[in-house]
Order: C-alpha cells, then structure tokens, then sequence
C-alpha cells in the first residue's frame, strides 16, 4: 500500500513538474538570434478572383539558428465564419492574422504562377526583436482578428502601420503626394471594363475622388513595396536605407484582370442602341412600351435602394457620399409601377423633367471630377436620357 501510494505521488508530482515547465518554456518569448530577418513580401496579382487582382502584403520572420521560416498574413478571412455574408453587406469585414510556415506561403504562389518579391529590413537586433514580438502578440487567437477596410485597414497598410510603430520617428518614407485618387490608384491595378470595377464604382462613392496622402496611397501591396524601397531610417544622424536588400522569391510574369467579351460597356451600349430603336418606333407609333419603362424604372430604383443602404446603413467607409444615386434614383422603384399603367398621371411630365436634370447634374459632377463613374455608365446616362426625354415630351 505504502509503495503504491509513494508511486502514485511521485507521478502526479512529477506530471505536475512537466506541466509546469512546459507553461514556463511557453510563457517565454522567443529571443531572435543576430541571424535573423524580418521580410516585407509582396505577391504579385491574380486574375481568377477579383480581390486577386490588387495583389498581397505578407510578412516573413526568417531566423536558422532558432529554426523560424514564418509567414504573417494578415489577409485571412472565412467565407463559413458565422454571418460572413451578412457582416460583409454591413461593412463589418472581420480579417485575421494567420501565421504558419513561409515555404507553405510560396507554394500557393507557386502553384497559381504569381511572383513573390522579397525586401529584407534593415533592422537593429533590438528593432527585429520588437517587430518581432508585436506580430507574435497578434498572432495570438484572441488578438488575430481585426476591423478590415479595403482601402484604410488591409494587408498593407497593417504593415506600414507596424513599421511605423518599429521605428517611430526613425523612419522617413521620402515620399510626397502625386496628387492622386484612391480610384485613379485602383485603376491602374483594375481595368475599368471590368464587372468588378464597374460594380465597385457604382457600391463606392466620391471618397475615393479625393486627393490621397502619400501614406494613404500605401493600401496597395505595389505602393507599399515602393515606399519601402525608398524609405530610409535615420541613425545617429544619418539616414541609411529601410531595405538592405531585395530579392525575387518567384518570378513569374504577371497576371493582368481579364476583359470578358461581354464587358459592361459592350452590353451597356447595345441595350442604348435597344432602348433607343424601340423609342424611336414608340415615336412613330404614337405608343409607350410600358414593359419597357416599368423595366428601366424598377431596375434603377432597386440600384438606388442598395446604394442608399450602403451609404446609411451600413460601416462602409467609402460608400458614403455617392452620387450614382442621381442617375439610380431610389423614388424610381416606386413609380416604375406607375408606369404599367395605359394612361400615366399628369406629374409624371414633371417627374421625368426631375429625372433629366439629375441626369446632367451627374454629367458636371463627373466633368468637376466631383466623383468619377465608371466609363459604363456613359450609355446608362445616355439611354435613360433617351427614354426620360421621351416619356417627358410626350403626353398620354
């Protein structure tokens, strides 16, 4: 009895001591060794899903002698979170940190052919440590997940921000605005004739027709690596460069964004060339499609609704202040089931009078540069001209 109950004590202490040194072990921070480096990654775009096509930011923590090859992507998110779909409408788009190891980061890179370019820090062994130990706090389950905002909180700009937290006021990015727009940068990266960017024009508003700073044109992973590259850090009164030394990790050519045949201002423009023949015969006729304008009255209307709800309800940060609502107009979902009707009411005239000149007050918006639209809208403008100038001359 006594020996089996000495043995059993003697187990439970000594499971007691490993659990406990594991915790001590774990509790410790891992002190980087003077071999390591901190990386800024840049991926190079996709063309098969739209958020792709900007490219990626990702950070790596390379250390042989600690046995470190870390990536730290702060672009993770999970289509079968709970209320994905719902939480993104609403402009509550939960990202998260994801670290795991950097050879499995090129491998996906590798497998979908898109170029990774590294830039080694050039950090004190105090900076990496630093840089080194607020990403491990992130890493942690309950700090992982943040607020993501596609153009002010993404992959890049977490980074610049890190960066800047580093090296505080050592740090000179030596850059200065061009005098540029959020959009214009968007652009570059995304051809306008594209659904995406024709749908992403209409969503966002004139926030995005601002002039950006210099740090904010730093949301795209290409702006980010190039204010790296130019950047320097200022050490006892000398300024020496940010990135000590450049590297391709993979180099493949890059992916552009595919014109799809059937563009947004290839449809667009033949339902003008539609719209426009059947008002023509209409004319002629001495008649009113009414199937025609309950379809143009309804489908802009229920435009407008979504856009009035991005605008007010919802967290969207640069859906805000968007003037497609002028040729979407919301009150068109409403009276579009006026116009099923074989004898339209007196205001109508008036209405549609309303409608014209929302439709040149987006034209001088546009010309002012107030808010730029996409390129497609140019035949909606000029189809529901037609058909608004049509509904207004004629009386029934």
């Amino acid at each position: 009895m006594t020996i089996t109950g000495n043995m059993s004590n003697m187990k439970r202490f000594i499971a007691l001591l490993l659990v406990f040194f594991s915790l001590s072990i774990y509790s410790q921070q891992i002190q980087l060794s003077n071999r390591a480096e901190i990386s800024l990654i840049t991926a190079g775009p996709g063309n098969t899903e739209l958020y792709e096509a900007f490219g990626h930011t990702t950070i790596r923590v390379y250390d042989p002698l600690q046995g470190i090859d870390d990536a730290y992507n702060y672009g993770i998110f999970d289509f079968d979170a709970p209320n994905f779909y719902l939480n993104f409408v609403k402009g509550n788009m939960l990202y998260k940190l994801a670290k795991y190891p950097f050879p499995r980061f090129v491998y996906s890179y590798k497998r979908n052919k898109r170029w990774i370019n590294e830039q080694i820090l050039n950090l004190t062994q105090e900076e990496k440590q630093h840089f080194f130990d607020y990403i491990e706090n992130n890493a942690k389950p309950e700090n992982a997940t943040y607020s993501y905002d596609p153009y002010f909180n993404n992959c890049s700009t977490v980074v610049r921000d890190i960066t800047k937290i580093v090296l505080g006021d050592k740090l000179n990015f030596n850059g200065q605005s061009q005098k540029t727009t959020l959009r214009t940068i968007m652009d570059n990266e995304l051809p306008q004739n594209t659904w995406g960017s024709f749908g992403i024009d209409v969503a966002l508003g004139s926030i995005l027709d601002r002039k950006a700073s210099f740090e904010e044109t730093m949301y795209l992973p290409d702006h980010l690596s190039d204010a790296f590259k130019n950047a320097t850090i200022t050490r006892n009164q000398k300024k020496v460069p940010l990135v000590k030394l450049e590297r391709k990790i993979l180099d493949y050519k890059e992916l552009e964004q595919k014109i799809s045949f059937f563009n947004p201002l290839l449809i667009f423009s033949f339902i003008l060339l539609l719209i426009a023949f059947i008002t023509y015969k209409d004319f002629k006729n001495s008649k009113r499609n009414k199937w025609l304008d309950f379809t143009l009255y309804f489908v802009t209307g229920i435009i407008g609704l979504l856009i009035v709800f991005l605008w007010l309800f919802t967290n969207h940060s640069t859906a805000v202040r968007n003037f497609n609502f002028l040729w979407a107009f919301t009150p068109n979902l409403f009276v579009s089931f006026y116009m099923l009707k074989n004898k339209l009411p007196k205001w109508i005239k008036k209405y549609n009078l309303l409608l014209l000149i929302l439709l040149l007050v987006v034209i001088i918006i546009w010309l002012l540069k107030v808010q730029v639209f996409s390129i497609a809208v140019l035949p909606i403008l000029l189809f529901l001209g037609i058909r608004y100038f049509y509904l207004w001359k004629k009386v029934y």
